[in-house]
């Protein structure tokens, strides 16, 4: 009897167990069914808006590249007519930019400048320059450099008939007068996909010049999206709005070949990649590419089902829509698995826990049934209470085995957990959570601090961080509660005192009691790319500041337009009235204060016609001019910062000093310029003599322009002329290279006069006017 129920009990509680277990397994599948596949399209969209992402921030930099060098070439700080120096510049964008293949120049008389990547050839880069001798003859250079720009050889190709002026670039750049981006196309040179952006340069009559272009190779987008993990067998690819797949993880797949041999890309419907067919086909058939709207889909191909999505277009410039697939078994298949894995495991269970009970059941009731006896026998009689009891107990014995055995099991799991903690490739460590200070740390974390093991055991993690950090951290000791979670950037003090950039995330860890054990902390070294990401906002400041220049100067050409009218009127009405005071015989105080009033506004008048000859565009048009006139308008311009920093200006000009022919506008840039720098050093200096010499000379058919000041010099390891070459804190190193450009374009020289005895003496020439010069 005593057999039978305990097996009833014992099947009973085992077929329950395996009915809740069922139960659970079944709901939880469907559960984490639903959820999944829920979480595999949100992981989609994020690959689609990941991948938009990277493509836009691929891209953007080609477009700030090609305006800014259209900009320049357009207002002349590169001159676009001079191969060597524009060579230069798009040498210098070349290397900035690794995703550039190719940048160039094309002018409007055919000419052509153009810069690309030559690994394979004997130098690193290869020039392309194509220019008219002073003949007229048509000229092709190719130059192979090398990183520094050193020639590597230079041949000339006269079997070359490029002309840029017939490339769809160049035609739809200079048709919209703005940059524009082509569709993406297969490079003839390195076979590989690519997409060109153009940029047009215009003439002051708003007459293109020419166009700027940057070759942009998109295999790298491939390489992205090759190394995306999407489920196990998922993969995202970019779709033209042609129907053009112009980036697949696996690139072979994007190229076919046409009838003539040449490459192109292969379309939607007949890429060799028999899921994409089936996924996005349909769409490009019914005129769904490109995607105006985010558009999940779900087909079946092959017997198995997959889920795929669409995002709507990149850009009206980039018509591009990111297609992403995988399979729903990616997904649901782990759960099946394990599904039927807990069935089999729910029945074993149930079988042990059977016979375990049965078991447990009869060994429990042994000595119950023991003691049940021996107490029935006392009571009768037959048996000393005090005979020794049966040792029925041995189970005890068993359980502290047991527990001796878990305590070792338990100290091989903390043996293992220390050597991952050592091991590992992040800088970890352990804070104890009373006093915040560092119990243990391996030698990544040693080496991010630049501190040995020894020497960060017992210190405060508090102490590493960066005094102007500090004042935002709560150590574990000042926290209420002892909690000790941080998940931010910080800067932290090397062993050798620099700064470095962290990433630095913790967690606190309890006990089953909810008390806080420690805290477990890791951290990445971060220095190297915060580095670059401030380089690269002092650039945006910069080019911003060069922006708000450029609005500020047509504001006040604007404005001197509009009180050059007023300051007329004004001098007109004061010459009226001392006209009528004449005629009265009228001498008196009124008459001397509107002859004040007619010379201070006819004076305001020369200072704002001055500001806006020297603000307004240059028209390039050289003419005879009398330099001391423009001088004395340059020093009224001056006059207002002079003052201000205690700088006096004297004039030494002979009286009979001839005409010079230039650019008028030009010359009175250069000695605004010049004057500027000599006041900026002289204010950056203390001292009594703080004085400005302007000089001139003739000689040799030329006038010589000499401007000293009593500043500190120039240091004779600068590079005065050359481009970003500066001694200001905030400049751009462009003044004195502009200045030499626009004296040697109206005929002249500018240099530095090195055997000045005190301070700095910059010279320029200015031709004479040639009925002067004869």
């Amino acid at each position: 009897m005593l057999k039978s129920l305990g097996a009833l009990l014992a099947l009973g509680l085992a077929g329950l167990q395996f009915l809740a277990v069922l139960a659970v397994v079944f709901s939880s599948y469907l559960t984490s069914q639903t959820a999944l596949l829920n979480h595999a399209r949100d992981l989609l969209r994020d690959v689609g808006i990941n991948t938009m992402e990277h493509s836009k921030g691929f891209l953007s930099p080609a477009e700030g590249a090609a305006e800014l060098a259209a900009r320049l070439a357009q207002n002349r700080v590169v001159a676009s007519d001079d191969p060597r120096r524009l060579e230069q510049l798009l040498f210098q964008q070349l290397q900035i930019a690794p995703q550039f293949a190719g940048v160039y120049y094309g002018a409007a008389n055919g000419d052509f400048v153009y810069v690309m990547r030559s690994p394979d050839q004997p130098g690193v880069f290869r020039s392309k320059i194509i220019e008219r001798t002073h003949t007229g003859a048509r000229q092709t250079r190719l130059i192979w450099r090398n990183g520094d720009f050193s020639v590597r050889k230079a041949t000339l190709d006269p079997e070359d008939r490029f002309d840029p002026r017939t490339r769809p670039w160049y035609i739809k750049a200079s048709e919209q007068g703005s940059t524009i981006w082509t569709d993406p196309y297969i490079f003839f040179s390195s076979q590989q996909p690519g997409i060109t952006l153009a940029a047009p340069v215009f003439r002051n009559d708003r007459a293109v010049r020419g166009v700027v272009g940057v070759d942009i190779e998109i295999s790298m987008i491939s390489e992205f999206l090759s190394r995306l993990n999407i489920g196990t067998h998922g993969k995202a690819l970019i779709i033209h709005r042609n129907g053009d797949v112009i980036a697949h993880p696996n690139q072979e797949l994007i190229k076919t070949k046409t009838a003539d041999g040449a490459l192109r890309f292969a379309d939607i419907r007949e890429i060799e990649d028999p899921i994409a067919r089936a996924a996005f086909g349909p769409a490009a058939e019914r005129g769904a590419i490109p995607a105006t709207k985010e558009t999940p889909l779900q087909f079946i191909h092959d017997g198995e089902r997959y889920v795929s999505t669409m995002m709507p277009v990149i850009s009206d410039k980039l018509p591009w829509t990111i297609a992403v697939y995988a399979p729903e078994n990616d997904f649901t298949e782990v759960i099946k698995r394990n599904r039927t894995m807990n069935i089999w495991l729910a029945a074993l269970v149930a079988a042990v826990t059977a016979a375990v009970g049965l078991g447990l059941a009869v060994y429990i009731h042994k000595p119950v049934r023991a003691f049940a006896v021996r107490t029935a026998l006392v009571s009768q009689g037959e048996i000393d209470p005090d005979e020794p009891m049966p040792k029925t107990y041995r189970e005890l014995e068993r359980a502290n085995a047991a527990l001796v055995q878990e305590i070792f099991a338990r100290r091989a799991a903390e043996r293992e957990y220390g050597e991952t903690f050592n091991m590992s490739s992040r800088g970890m460590a352990q804070i104890a959570a009373g006093c915040g200070r560092i119990t243990r740390v391996n030698k990544r974390f040693a080496d991010i601090v630049g501190r040995e093991v020894e020497t960060l055991i017992g210190m405060p993690f508090g102490d590493l961080i960066h005094p102007d950090d500090a004042q935002n951290f709560v150590a574990p000791d000042r926290s209420e509660d002892g909690e000790f979670v941080l998940n931010r950037d910080l800067r932290c003090i090397g062993g050798n005192g620099q700064t470095i950039w962290v990433i630095v995330n913790a967690i606190t860890i309890r006990d089953r009691q909810g008390q806080v054990l420690h805290a477990v902390l890791t951290m990445d070294d971060v220095t190297q790319s915060r580095s670059r990401e401030q380089e690269i906002e002092r650039l945006n400041k910069d080019l911003s500041h060069l922006a708000r220049g450029n609005t500020m100067g047509q504001m006040a050409s604007g404005l001197a337009h509009e009180l050059n009218q007023p300051l007329a009127v004004i001098a007109q009405n004061a010459d009226t009235a001392l006209l009528m005071l004449d005629r009265k015989g009228d001498d008196g105080e009124l008459h001397d204060i509107i002859a004040e009033i007619e010379q201070q506004s006819l004076r305001a008048g020369d200072i704002i016609r001055a500001l806006r000859s020297f603000i307004r565009k240059d028209e390039g048009i050289r003419t005879a001019f009398n330099f001391p006139e423009l001088l004395d308008q340059a020093l009224r311009l001056m006059q207002a910062e002079a003052t201000e920093a205690g700088v006096s200006i004297e004039t030494r000009l002979p009286d009979d000093l001839p005409q010079v022919e230039g650019n008028r506008v030009q010359i009175a840039q250069v000695l605004v310029n010049l004057l500027r720098n000599a006041i900026e050093a002289i204010a950056s200096q203390s001292g009594n003599q703080r004085e400005i010499a302007i000089g001139a000379t003739v000689a040799a058919g030329f006038v010589t322009v000499s401007v000293d000041d009593t500043g500190p010099g120039i240091a004779p390891d600068l590079s005065l002329f050359s481009q970003f070459e500066t001694t200001k804190a905030n400049g751009m190193g462009l003044g004195l290279s502009i200045c030499r450009s626009i004296v040697e374009a109206n005929g002249g020289a500018l240099w530095l006069d090195e055997k000045a005895e005190n301070g700095t003496r910059f010279c320029f020439t200015i031709p004479l006017h040639q009925s002067q010069a004869m």
